[in-house]
């Protein structure tokens, strides 16, 4: 490529964006390069690199847990910017090929083999059990069309066309957090709703206040912040009073697009084409909050009330379990920082470290003494702390925990996903197989040192663990780079302790057939 790379109009849209041109051409300069692969030693198990929490332990943890919030150091963050577009993809295709849609020629073709049919008459034979259907039903009633006279005929078509576009409830275009999930006696619950119920319960303080955060899409912010305003005095009793938030993924933090020949991607107006960053932009939502320590939960992972109480038992103990262990590497800190600790003293520190943290130490007999020692040792402990639920691996697609190995020498617990691996490698494959446990995204964070001061969360992040993935805009392809994952190279430097939580706690939907498995239906 010759010339310079951005023209005047180029820099005026960059820069209008809280961005530099300096910042968006090494951003090129990294698609062009490409990430190196994630190097996994051996998959984290239990008793190495995952703590299994004693029965004894849960009541101590969550009571511990409870003394905190209390205080009003604990928040909810909800990372909720995605739209509910793939939870019905598989509607939405079938809609796209045809409008007119009988049940009998459905099952003819389920029963010929064909996958999408067979999981479309599952949606059909269930339609009536979906939370949303209440609402289905009134807007179809709204134009005059009977919504139980068409299912009892066996038409759908504009069933779905009510459900899945502006002309009834454009449940495809809404956020996912906006889906009405949830059955109960006296209406249904969104999943914005759902989290409302678990902060009462999880970060309540003793004057009654219950902090929540949660990101949308710039799209969706406003009607997010509708439906918070419109439910919050539902779940306001006893004495409970919401403090909402809601922020949207910064402009600074989408990511320029290349055609496949590496020269930046024009739209048909000429102008540069930037997409959102993936879900580790929102480390820049992390990092603005007022935050002590938060709790980490995905916007679709939620229960109804019925098979609330694990979960809420859970987050306690890894809430207890983080604010336990911080104060313990606080103690430690102070005592490198302002004290004089002898040989015995740096010696239980380094055990510690080594033990509890799963941090390495230095190389050589020469270094585990003295100054050089106490410098390592602050340099490892002084940082922002995760402590991540996993449940065992039952074939869920997604990441899972690690021990990861460092170009420097070492390795160190890592929330890693396939996109990392190289799955050409027989020895990183088999690694990856023998996985035990998954991440279900279920993280309690500590985002204060010990004086009670906030990290600047960017200083912890590892900028070679993102990825470039092909997409397409208006049927060309393009290159897109995703920025390194929140949990996964955006917290790739913090201390990292996993824990092992039940798998009654997970419970993602990812499809809206999802809805029809029996946790997220009435008893």
């Amino acid at each position: 490529m010759t010339g310079p790379l951005f023209n005047e109009r180029d820099e005026r849209q960059i820069r209008a964006r809280g961005m530099t041109p300096e910042q968006v051409s090494g951003q090129i300069d990294a698609i062009k390069r490409g990430f190196p692969h994630a190097e996994l030693d051996r998959p984290c198990t239990l008793g190495d690199g995952i703590v299994a929490v004693d029965e004894s332990e849960i009541s101590r943890l969550s009571d511990r847990w409870d003394d905190v919030a209390g205080t009003g150091r604990a928040m909810k963050f909800v990372p909720a910017s995605g739209a509910a577009s793939r939870m019905f993809k598989l509607l939405q295709s079938v809609l796209n090929r045809q409008r007119e849609i009988r049940v009998e020629d459905v099952a003819r073709r389920a029963k010929a083999g064909d996958r999408e049919e067979e999981a479309f008459l599952q949606f059909l034979r269930g339609v009536r059990k979906f939370a949303f259907f209440e609402d289905l039903r009134s807007v179809m009633a709204r134009d005059g069309i009977d919504a139980d006279k068409r299912i009892s005929e066996g038409e759908y078509g504009e069933i779905l066309e009510y459900l899945l576009t502006p002309k009834g409830l454009d449940a495809a275009n809404l956020p996912k957090g906006l889906i009405p999930f949830h059955v109960y006696p006296d209406g249904s619950r969104t999943p914005f709703e759902e989290h409302l119920v678990e902060a009462v319960r999880t970060v309540r303080d003793n004057n009654g206040r219950a902090r929540l955060h949660a990101t949308g899409s710039p799209d969706h912010e406003e009607v997010i912040r509708d439906h918070l305003d419109a439910v919050r005095t539902r779940y306001e009793h006893g004495g409970t009073r919401f403090d909402l938030e809601v922020s949207v993924q910064m402009p600074q933090t989408d990511t320029i697009a290349l055609d496949l020949e590496d020269r930046p991607f024009r739209d048909e107006e000429d102008r540069l084409l930037f997409r959102p960053g993936g879900h580790g932009a929102l480390l820049e939502n992390l990092n603005r909050l007022d935050g002590d320590v938060v709790i980490v939960k995905n916007i679709d992972n939620v229960v109804p009330d019925r098979l609330k109480d694990p979960t809420v038992t859970y987050k306690k103990v890894l809430g207890g379990y983080l604010v336990t262990l911080q104060g313990e590497i606080f103690r430690h800190v102070r005592t490198l920082l302002e004290g004089t600790p002898d040989a015995g003293e740096m010696e239980r520190t380094l055990t510690f470290a080594v033990e509890r943290l799963g941090i390495q130490p230095p190389r050589g007999s020469n270094e585990r003494s003295g100054e050089a020692l106490r410098i390592f040792l602050l340099s490892q402990l002084n940082r922002p702390l995760r402590v991540c639920g996993m449940v065992k691996n039952e074939g869920e697609p997604g990441g899972g925990p690690f021990w990861m190995r460092h170009k420097g020498g070492g390795v160190s617990r890592q929330i890693v996903e396939s996109s990392q691996v190289d799955m050409d490698s027989e020895e990183q494959r088999a690694i990856w197989n023998a996985s035990t446990h998954f991440n279900p995204v279920d993280l309690v964070c500590g985002l204060r040192d010990y004086r009670g001061r906030p990290f600047d969360l960017h200083e912890f992040r590892d900028p070679e663990s993102g990825f470039v993935s092909i997409k397409s805009k208006g049927g060309r392809e393009l290159k897109a780079l995703e920025l390194p994952g929140l949990w996964n190279g955006a917290m790739a430097w913090w201390l990292t302790v996993f824990v092992e939580v039940p798998i009654v706690t997970f419970n993602p939907v990812k499809t809206v057939l999802d809805l029809l498995r029996k946790e997220h239906q009435p008893a």
